[in-house]
């Protein structure tokens, strides 16, 4: 059967259509409902004051610890006097803890107790009529989801730069209440792409910024997904989970977020070593001689009699090598030499060992006596 129960409690104040003659209706209900916002208003501070102060007491109890356990260690007299204030402190520190904690569970009771109205009512009915599964399920093209990132990025790059600075929970969480439109897909691979560009940068502690802020983004798009939502509607759950300090969610965050800074590192490394390639093929395009060939390639594949000459520049020095060198061999390295323009003979050189090419004398065998 269905429980109807949950209907006794509904407070529709803005329905309600009997009211005295000479009493604006409209304006009336209008108060009426400003006064509903406001109260709603309110206790939704309250709660995130409550969380707030909550998450400020676990670090405070998180830094008291660190500072006892490092005064253990020592055995000096001021250290003992400092590690009984610190002691102190923390006890005072959980108390509050604790009286935050029943606090905000408190709320939760309260909250859950409060009465329906309009808005209430109406909330979850309009965030769902956004969410289009037919629109989600098709897919775009390539070119569609590039162009769609390109026009994007084009518009609120500015925005996204300035989300991917922030470093609070709470000042991430009042940006993208003031600009909603950043909690998509979009955010999130600029993010990426952005951070691959700083550690090629080696700007390595501002990639560690915006990688956090990049699985922030991913987390709440994840969040999202499993609850079949728009990402909109969602990104103060993340909030309200993260600054509570539910410790497996922050571990799960923690890990992503290492495991993110490590893809991007590797990322980074490969585009910097195919950068390399590049540009030493692009060196190696540009040193090719009239003929096609590398000279440094042609250098190393030389003789090491041959190599001297070069290095001396002697031409002297390289028409006697050839001479006592084997002619086809001699034949074959001179020729890639000219065609990788590490030799460019004068007029008067080429027509001398053109001349002893006809005549053969360079490549002769010395003769004995």
């Amino acid at each position: 059967m269905v429980d109807y129960s949950v209907w006794d409690h509904i407070e529709v104040s803005d329905d309600e259509d009997e009211t005295h003659p000479n009493i604006d209706t409209p304006s009336l209900f209008r108060w009426r409902h400003q006064a509903r916002v406001e109260r709603m208003e309110q206790f939704q501070k309250e709660r995130e004051d409550i969380e707030k102060t909550l998450a400020d007491s676990k670090r405070k109890m998180t830094e008291l610890q660190k500072k006892i356990k490092g005064l253990e260690t020592s055995g000096t007299d001021d250290a003992k006097s400092e590690l009984q204030k610190l002691q102190e402190e923390q006890k005072r520190a959980k108390k509050e803890e604790k009286i935050l904690e029943k606090k905000l569970d408190e709320h939760r009771q309260q909250e859950k107790k409060m009465p329906w109205n309009v808005d209430t009512l109406s909330k979850d009915g309009f965030s769902k009529s956004v969410f289009n599964l037919k629109s989600e399920t098709k897919e775009e093209t390539e070119e569609e989801r590039e162009q769609k990132h390109k026009t994007f990025v084009e518009k609120y790059e500015k925005q996204i730069k300035h989300f991917g600075m922030l470093r609070r929970w709470d000042d991430s969480q009042k940006y993208l209440s003031d600009n909603p439109y950043l909690v998509c897909e979009e955010t999130a691979n600029y993010l990426v792409i952005w951070c691959i560009d700083l550690e090629v940068e080696e700007k390595h502690s501002l990639m560690e910024q915006v990688a956090h802020q990049t699985i922030v983004m991913q987390f709440i798009l994840e969040l999202a997904k499993s609850l079949k939502v728009d990402p909109r509607a969602c990104f103060r759950q993340f909030f309200t989970k993260i600054k509570t300090a539910d410790q497996q969610y922050q571990d799960a965050f923690n890990d992503e977020l290492e495991a993110f800074k490590e893809r991007v590192r590797g990322r980074a490394k490969a585009r910097i070593e195919k950068a390399l390639k590049e540009y030493e093929e692009e060196e190696r395009q540009k040193r090719l001689g009239p003929g096609g060939l590398d000279p440094v390639d042609v250098y190393e594949a030389l003789p090491e009699e041959m190599k001297k000459c070069f290095d001396s520049k002697d031409i002297q020095m390289l028409q006697d090598v050839i001479s006592k060198m084997d002619p086809t061999v001699a034949k074959y390295h001179m020729q890639r030499c000219i065609d990788s323009g590490l030799w460019v003979p004068d007029k008067k050189l080429v027509e001398g060992m053109d001349k002893a090419e006809d005549e053969e004398p360079v490549y002769e065998e010395p003769k004995k006596d």
